[in-house]
């Protein structure tokens, strides 16, 4: 994105220039013998030595760096303009002696190169308090669309983790079946297509509807009860008015592939795992049975988990884990306040 260049309008600096006229000629206008013609030819020289001031200053503002700002303002810059402020006021001054040859040169010489000094000073100060505000705002700008790029780019790494990791359990999972000639193999392998062509579908969504990830978690219930049967039971109670709110792709589904890797699963000791609503959380909970062996973790579960929740959110899941239970809160996202 091409940055916005830093202008003045031209009618600010005309206006201005105007009214600063019109406020030098003031004194002229309270005098008692009131001049009309030098009242304009003073406050005419005044207006454009401001416009030219203006231009010249706005022409040599430096290109803009880093630096800049630590230094503040440059005083080389401002004495070379007060000195091409002293030449043009000289110009100015010399016609308007031409034009009011009855008026002593030196006095409203001096007069008039003070009042240059000051204006010119005055608008260096102006111009680049504005200037340097300016560019302030830009790297501000700039700051902010980095770091939401950088963040993004964080984000759509996390959600291709989901996929593949995904895919390495469910291979896992057939090539346990091919080898024990389980009879649900073939359509473990339908199913296992049907799914991950909805993970295709679903991958380029940041957040889908808790009611879609159900949905999802359903089919996977089945890809798992293909493997172990009734070693896994898992009890959903959540509260339908829940059901319209929001979740990253595959959390769900996530966080059960999170007990089964680190908790016995088997005939003889079921793994159950409840999934309820409590206030404005989604909680995943299940008992507490680990593996004497635990698996090798890729440490991508809860911690991607936690990433997207805290990128999309600015919350953190909270997980708690007691003797016998292991609890994960997912904070709900809800559309109207959140997104």
């Amino acid at each position: 994105m091409r940055k916005k260049p830093f202008k003045i309008s031209n009618k600010i600096i005309w206006l201005s220039s105007f009214f600063l006229g019109v406020l030098t000629s003031v004194p002229k206008i309270a005098e008692r013998h009131f001049n009309l013609y030098e009242a304009l030819v003073d406050s005419t020289v005044t207006c454009l030595f401001a416009v030219v001031t203006w231009y010249y200053n706005i022409i040599t503002l430096p290109a803009y760096t880093s630096r800049d700002v630590a230094n503040g303002f440059s005083i080389i810059r401002l004495l070379k303009g007060v000195f091409f402020g002293i030449g043009v006021m000289f110009i100015l001054a010399c016609i308007q002696q031409f034009l009011l040859s009855h008026l002593n040169f030196g006095p409203v010489m001096l007069m008039f190169e003070v009042r240059g000094i000051l204006v010119n000073i005055m608008f260096y100060m102006f111009l680049n308090m504005l200037y340097q505000s300016y560019q302030n705002q830009q790297v501000g700008i700039e700051l902010e669309r980095t770091k939401s790029d950088n963040l993004g780019a964080q984000y759509e790494l996390l959600k291709q983790q989901v996929n593949p990791h995904f895919l390495f359990n469910s291979l896992n999972t057939l090539k346990y079946m091919v080898e024990s000639s389980d009879e649900h193999t073939e359509e473990f392998i339908l199913k296992l297509a049907d799914f991950y062509r909805f993970t295709l579908e679903s991958r380029k969504m940041d957040l889908i509807r808790l009611s879609d990830e159900l949905e999802i978690l359903d089919a996977y219930l089945f890809l798992l009860k293909a493997r172990f049967e009734d070693g896994i039971d898992l009890s959903i109670t959540i509260d339908k008015d829940f059901y319209q709110s929001l979740v990253p792709p595959f959390t769900l589904q996530l966080l059960i592939e999170n007990c089964i890797k680190h908790n016995i699963v088997s005939l003889d000791r079921p793994l159950h795992i409840r999934l309820y609503s409590e206030k404005d959380f989604i909680v995943v909970e299940n008992q507490l049975q680990l593996k004497k062996t635990p698996e090798v973790s890729t440490g991508m579960g809860l911690e991607n988990i936690n990433q997207r929740y805290l990128h999309l959110l600015n919350k953190k899941i909270e997980i708690h884990a007691s003797e016998t239970l292991f609890t994960i809160k997912l904070p709900i996202i809800y559309e109207n306040n959140h997104y």
